[in-house]
């Protein structure tokens, strides 16, 4: 055990050294918010604060895979419980069903379907410990406590519960690179202990290497290495308590040591502190992927004399901003989908770079963020780019085009030292999670919509580079026009995103002048036809001589032709050249049938993956490959089937409970799903700059725009049973298509649905 006599005294002047903060931590959460519309708003409804209607637990049960802590918009920590549990019900750490806690960690995924992250853990308690058998623990078991969930609350940016076997109030707070810890002991406490344990991992986690160095009386350092999902994760940290640490021991591996500086593969602190004075322990830990300097550095540029109410108001604020660029009324229960949904699209990507602009970079070396460089502007990871070119990145051009431009920067930068674009890159890694080269829709709709700060024709070589790879099947691609079962699972969802991602290169060569790409790319582009069967009206596996694969039935999730889905919901993925698709498949009538049996047929239980979830028939809401099905009734002249099949999803697959999401969240994907929705329209393709029209949610809306611009959404006679929309007017003229231009939301104006039971 290591007394307080050696531990010295905090430096005045680091002490007195003050942060002016809050103007700081201020525009580091919010860019360029609509402030006049916004204002102007507020000032003539001041009762309205969109964070009283978020439930941050929608989501942390069932199939979510939510986390309930806190954070703040698109920041780096994610400070949140750990049940302490391994296994798919804890990918995110906190399973809504549990009841227990075993640590407070300030890194989290948002409803993905990997578990990794949990780093730096701190667990409040009083001796002596108490050691649970969990799933996936170690064989001495867990330190942890009971809790109820009548003694939890969480709203943006806080969490508090109270941990039932210490008697510890436990509440939670964050800025953007830091986490605060408020620690309320009981009263007759006289002691009170708090354990940091950087091994702590679980799921696909793995503790490489962790240090703890002990700096002063109040104040700690030291990293976590780890491994996981993405190979080189390195969180280092830097933490300050209120209090003074009376008493400590660190064990190695599991072993207590001596002295002040301590390295191996699984470190943990315990501190002890007086309570004599005070029964609060506050915890104030900035964390950094570059050194532990970095993380110091963070911790003081968000304020060394910060207080943790200040911290929590700067968070509930920079929340209220946020979910403010969208003001709608609906019914009560919609309210919360809304700004839930809000809240959840909100949290990813997220910031990765350091105050300084500096990040560990996929090369494993660190760099500085190109646009922190030329404009102050952070660095962005966690592009979950499979499911988020769908709609999360259309959503975020239309509600954040600022912050929209500053991740397209992000996304180049990753290409300029990975020389690749980025798949799914996650904690300075490209993980190669899923498939497809989807930065390059979502670089390609930013440029049509003018978010691009980079040259274009550097976007149009980053984009050639990733299609004329030779790995992940691209070579057979190229040379055959499709991907053979024979070389890779998913091969025919391969071939169908490489011509969706192919049709946006061309899309972009044909702006640039580039007439041999665009000739290129646009036949690329028809790959999927290779894939149709005439006999069956299905896209098929193919051997490496173009001949079907047998046996086939559409039903089925096996074989792994199709990603994480089955023929049904991956025959109708051609959201570049839907009229090309609806000849193939036979005309309006044979591709409305189509549909029809598609939202008809039973989904069998039989060997169902886990992600196969929320469905209509063999329509799947809970994973994103079909997520636009829905609207191309619209196409096939039959848009009263997509209103009444888009407000039944609504109002089915999402729901205010906490399992009320149909399937994973998806870093926002479920979430922009329903935003768009609801309010009425959709980016079936999300390169076209169209929303395609379909049956909204709320009553009205205003969209408070970054330009000072305002577009509103009205649907008069809205009720549940009025589903249908009998015209829709835009700015006063009754719209003759099927759907909205983004340059038509952009320039402000209002959308009227006339809402109706009958169609």
């Amino acid at each position: 055990m290591k007394k307080n006599r050696t531990l010295k005294k905090a430096p005045l002047p680091y002490l007195l050294f003050v942060v002016a903060s809050v103007g700081l931590v201020a525009c580091n959460l919010v860019t360029k918010p609509q402030q006049a519309a916004i204002a102007t708003n507020q000032t003539e409804n001041k009762a309205f604060d969109p964070t009283d209607f978020v439930d941050v637990f929608i989501g942390t049960d069932g199939k979510g895979k939510t986390f309930p802590g806190a954070t703040v918009p698109h920041g780096m920590v994610q400070l949140s419980p750990d049940n302490g549990r391994t296994g798919w019900d804890w990918i995110a750490g906190y399973f809504y069903p549990d009841n227990v806690i075993a640590g407070f960690s300030h890194t989290h995924l948002s409803g993905t379907g990997a578990g990794d992250l949990y780093d730096i853990s701190f667990m409040p308690m009083t001796k002596p410990a108490k050691r649970l058998e969990l799933e996936g623990g170690p064989k001495q078991g867990v330190i942890a406590s009971h809790f109820s969930h009548q003694q939890e609350s969480a709203s943006p940016g806080y969490y508090q519960v109270m941990l039932d076997d210490y008697a510890i109030q436990v509440e939670l707070t964050a800025g953007l690179r830091t986490g605060y810890q408020r620690y309320n002991y009981a009263a007759d406490t006289q002691t009170g202990v708090v354990r940091l344990d950087l091994g702590y991992s679980r799921n696909w986690d793995k503790t490489l290497g962790s240090s703890i160095q002990i700096i002063d009386e109040h104040t700690i350092a030291g990293y976590r290495k780890s491994t996981g999902w993405a190979p080189d994760q390195r969180v280092y940290f830097y933490t300050r308590f209120s209090a003074p640490i009376k008493d400590y021991v660190i064990h190695k591996d599991g072993q207590p040591n001596a002295g002040t500086s301590h390295q191996g593969v699984a470190i943990a602190g315990q501190f002890e502190f007086d309570l004599s004075q005070s029964k609060i322990v506050e915890v104030r830990t900035a964390i950094s992927s570059v050194s532990i300097d970095n993380a110091k550095n963070n911790f003081l540029a968000e304020g060394i004399n910060k207080t943790f109410e200040q911290t929590r108001n700067e968070a509930k604020q920079a929340w209220k901003n946020e979910l403010s660029k969208v003001e709608i009324q609906a019914d009560t229960d919609n309210m919360r989908q809304f700004y839930t949904a809000m809240y959840h699209a909100s949290l990813a990507p997220r910031v990765f770079s350091d105050s300084d602009g500096r990040y560990k970079g996929p090369d494993g070396n660190i760099h500085t963020s190109s646009g922190f460089a030329k404009n102050g502007e952070p660095r962005y990871e966690f592009f979950s780019l499979w499911d988020t070119f769908r709609a999360l990145h259309p959503w975020k051009t239309i509600v954040d085009p600022d912050r929209s431009s500053q991740m397209m920067t992000s996304i180049m930068d990753h290409y300029k030292v990975a020389s690749r674009l980025p798949v799914w890159n996650f904690q300075g890694n490209e993980t190669d999670m899923m498939m497809g080269y989807h930065s390059v829709p979502v670089l390609v709709d930013a440029y049509k919509k003018g978010l691009l700060k980079e040259d274009p024709k550097d976007i149009l070589d980053a984009a050639i580079q990733s299609a004329t790879q030779q790995k992940f099947g691209l070579a057979s691609y190229q040379e055959l026009g499709f991907v053979p079962f024979e070389e890779r699972k998913w091969n025919v969802s391969l071939t169908l995103e490489y011509a969706f991602d192919d049709w946006a290169i061309a899309a972009l060569a044909k702006d640039l002048g580039e007439d041999a790409l665009y000739q290129q790319f646009t036949k690329r582009a028809q790959n999927y036809r290779k894939h149709f069967d005439p006999q069956t009206g299905f896209m098929r596996a193919l051997d490496q001589q173009g001949e079907f694969r047998l046996p086939f039935d559409e039903n089925a999730y096996h074989p792994e032709d199709y990603c994480e889905a089955n023929a049904w919901q991956y025959s109708f993925f051609v959201p570049h050249d839907i009229e090309g698709l609806v000849t193939l498949m036979g005309g309006n009538t044979a591709f409305t049938n189509k549909l029809d049996t598609m939202f008809e047929v039973e989904q069998s239980m039989d060997d169902v993956p886990e992600w196969i979830s929320g469905y209509i028939g063999q329509y799947v809401h809970g994973n994103e490959p079909s997520h636009h099905v829905p609207y191309l009734y619209s196409f096939v002249e039959q848009p009263h089937k997509t209103q009444a099949l888009v407000r039944k999803i609504m109002d089915d697959l999402y729901t205010t409970k906490p399992d009320g999401l149909a399937g994973n969240e998806d870093a926002g994907q479920m979430s922009a799903w329903y935003l768009f929705s609801a309010l009425g329209f959709y980016p079936v393709n999300p390169v076209s700059g169209h929303y395609v029209l379909g049956s909204p949610e709320i009553n009205n809306a205003v969209l408070n725009l970054d330009n000072g611009n305002t577009f509103k959404v009205r649907a008069e006679n809205q009720s549940d049973k009025n589903v249908y929309v009998k015209k829709a007017i835009l700015n006063g003229q009754e719209l003759k298509r099927i759907f909205i231009t983004h340059q038509e939301i952009m320039a402000g104006g209002e959308l009227v649905f006339i809402m109706s039971p009958t169609h």
